[in-house]
């Protein structure tokens, strides 16, 4: 299965020095392929731009972009793309130098901000700023790398990007504790996997794999099993084009929602993101749980 992966941002895709790959979003593939294939790992790792990411998908050469890649009508009217499902509910936020005193996005007016080409963000910066009359310069890199460098080395005064993407390019940078990501966020940015539009069966089924995660969530919040999800979903597969065990096998391979997210952003991941609209309906947050029966 080919999937179209960011080009390298701790948290949602990194490839790391053994070659595997880790991430919130590789393992929204990793589950696909556990659906589909019956193997996890059967996956083609297709590292690209953040201007390629709908381009590759649209030109049939990658099955599934799942790549920091934000929702929205522009984008999926003017591709013959579908967006299948919200993987991680984020905000556009500022990654700044401690030492610098900025504590609000405001007193970064006039400023060069390091951002990535292709992106939503110089659109939401000049929203922002512009309806309270400021500027800002946007800087365009057109990977993670350069942009993590023009800020590091003092070119631009912050990073602008969803906020769970620069919790892990905090980690990365050499004295995380001089740098802080600001309280503010100043877009909603719903992350969602994408395929083409041309097969409907294709993007019903990775729209499930995402439900069955959070529904999976929901079962052992609610004092079930996880595997209760799974024995609701299982029979719906052959309907669905795959077979009555794709739903344990995903679970087996990934777990629910909450593992995946627990692995490569909450605590466990060293990152500590607070899982804020991330969490399930019943505890404040957005994602929804829709039935399986």
């Amino acid at each position: 299965m080919r999937v179209a992966v960011s080009q390298g941002i701790r948290g949602l895709s990194l490839r790391g020095t053994d070659g595997r790959w880790s991430g919130l979003d590789a393992d929204i593939a990793r589950a696909v392929a556990a659906a589909v294939l019956a193997d996890p790992e059967a996956v083609d790792w297709q590292p690209v731009p953040a201007t390629a990411r709908l381009a590759v998908l649209a030109a049939d050469e990658t099955d599934l972009t799942v790549c920091n890649l934000t929702w929205t009508m522009g984008r999926e009217a003017a591709h013959p793309v579908l967006f299948a499902g919200i993987t991680c509910y984020d905000g556009e936020g500022f990654l700044v130098r401690t030492a610098d005193g900025i504590e609000d996005p405001a007193d970064l007016a006039g400023r060069r901000l390091a951002v990535h080409t292709g992106c939503t963000t110089p659109v939401n910066l000049e929203a922002w700023y512009g309806a309270r009359g400021l500027t800002v310069e946007p800087v365009g890199f057109p990977d993670p790398a350069g942009a993590v460098a023009a800020y590091a080395a003092g070119d631009c005064a912050a990073y602008v990007l969803d906020r769970t993407a620069l919790a892990g390019i905090r980690a990365g940078l050499p004295h995380p504790a001089a740098h802080r990501i600001l309280p503010a966020a100043i877009s909603r940015e719903p992350m969602a996997a994408a395929v083409r539009e041309s097969d409907p069966q294709w993007f019903r089924l990775v729209r499930w794999v995402l439900q069955l995660l959070i529904c999976a969530e929901h079962a052992e919040a609610s004092g079930a099993d996880r595997g209760a999800a799974a024995d609701l979903a299982g029979p719906h597969g052959p309907a669905a084009g795959v077979d009555e065990g794709w739903a344990a096998r995903v679970l087996a391979a990934v777990g629910t929602y909450a593992d995946v997210y627990e692995r490569n952003l909450g605590a466990a991941s060293g990152l500590d993101v607070p899982r804020g609209p991330n969490e399930l309906w019943t505890r404040g947050g957005l994602h929804y749980a829709v039935p399986l029966n």
